[in-house]
């Protein structure tokens, strides 16, 4: 008995030693695995730095987790201009890098087009309305076209109307974008659609590409109106205006903005480097919520617009091709693309009256029932703005009234 218990207990030892031996004979085993393991990863991080850093004499970059999927994504999609890519919150909100290397990217395909939008008409339309757009805004675009945007005679001129858009940054969330599009464009012979990404510094694309387009297949047009789809526009100002100009001469008119200066803090939606832009003032230019031009400007503006190098601020790339061709813009006061201001003198007065908007041409910053309100208001045939001076007496005429008032009794 004895000698069977002393036999189990010399066993149990020698597997217990025995297991004690293979586990202590995998943690050595591994441990070099796991430093091999190590090194081989910090080579390739060394190699992926120095790959990218092949110009001599230039330091070694700080790698940066965006690094590599923007080279990726350039690389897979050249021909578009990424600009959706949010930037890390210390730098600019726009990806300088990105925009020059693909600046020169200026041809992109038109998807949706109308040729025969300026042949309904004899010897050309009168006015060709063109309103940026973005494929997700339809009620924009609806409330366009039923309030100021209508196609037909307005003061006996014709009047046609196209709206320009790129394919959405977010197509995932619109999977069904391309046959809306295309049903709308069926429906209302109005769609342009290009095939570059429809961001804020891709507008320039838009400009450039619509004055190209019109130059081809709108060449008999007489005038141009080009502004957002959250204007209002009392068109029928801006044919009475028209009506006294040669389509044959020059003409570029808006709400010209003179001295500008570019921005130079980083965090600002207009940001823009020394590096890109070296001069202290812009060159004159009108405000983007809507200006006019004639055939003859737009022709010379299309030429431009591929000699001038492209800038990510679609209003100050417009003012640096009038520049270009030596043409001053006119400054005109119905043009109001920062809105109707409140005077200091009267910040009880309310700006939102028809009689305001009766004698302007373009009005900015409206929401969709704003601008079928005003619209309605207009055209009310009940509307009488015969007292227009009382709009404004509360700070024009009440000093002089208060003043006679207090001399009558002396």
């Amino acid at each position: 008995m004895r000698i069977h218990l002393k036999g189990d207990v010399i066993c149990t030892l020698f597997l217990v030693v025995a297991l004690c031996s293979l586990l202590y004979t995998q943690l050595e085993h591994l441990a070099p695995k796991g430093n091999k393991d190590l090194m081989q990863k910090k080579p390739s991080v060394t190699q992926r730095i120095s790959s990218n850093a092949r110009a001599p004499g230039r330091p070694t970059p700080v790698p940066r987790p965006q690094l590599i999927p923007t080279i990726r994504q350039t690389e897979v999609s050249n021909k578009r201009v990424q600009t959706t890519t949010p930037a890390p919150s210390t730098d600019s909100a726009f990806n300088f890098k990105r925009y020059l290397l693909n600046k020169d990217n200026r041809n992109f395909n038109l998807l949706i087009n109308q040729p025969k939008k300026c042949r309904k008409t004899p010897g050309g339309p009168f006015l060709l309305i063109a309103i940026k757009s973005v494929v997700e805004d339809f009620d924009r675009r609806e409330i366009v076209r039923k309030t100021w945007g209508r196609e037909g005679l307005v003061n006996g001129e014709q009047i046609q109307r196209v709206f320009l858009l790129g394919t959405p940054k977010n197509r995932t969330s619109l999977a069904t974008w391309e046959t809306l599009m295309h049903q709308e464009s069926q429906a209302y012979r109005d769609i342009l659609l290009w095939d570059f990404m429809d961001t804020f510094f891709n507008l320039t694309l838009k400009e450039i590409h619509f004055l190209n387009w019109a130059a081809e297949f709108c060449h008999n047009v007489k005038f141009i109106f080009k502004g957002d789809a959250d204007v209002f526009v009392n068109i029928e100002n801006i044919v009475d205006f028209l009506e006294r100009h040669d389509p044959a001469e020059d003409l570029f008119v808006g709400d010209i903005i003179y001295n500008a200066r570019p921005i130079r803090t980083q965090k600002s939606k207009y940001y823009i480097p020394e590096t890109m832009y070296g001069l202290s003032i812009y060159p004159a230019y009108a405000g983007g919520g809507g200006f006019l031009l004639s055939s003859s400007t737009m022709r010379k503006l299309s030429r431009a617009c591929r000699e001038v190098e492209l800038f990510p601020i679609d209003d100050v790339f417009l003012g640096m091709c009038l520049q270009r061709i030596n043409l001053k813009p006119i400054l005109h006061e119905g043009f109001k693309t920062f809105g109707i201001v409140k005077p200091s003198a009267a910040p009880h007065l309310q700006t939102f009256d028809p009689c305001f908007y009766k004698d302007l041409m373009v009005v900015h910053s409206l929401k969709v029932a704003e601008i079928w309100l005003m619209w309605n208001l207009l055209h009310n045939p009940r509307l009488s703005c015969t007292q227009k001076k009382q709009v404004k007496k509360p700070f024009q005429w009440s000093r002089k009234a208060q003043r006679a008032t207090q001399a009558s009794p002396l």
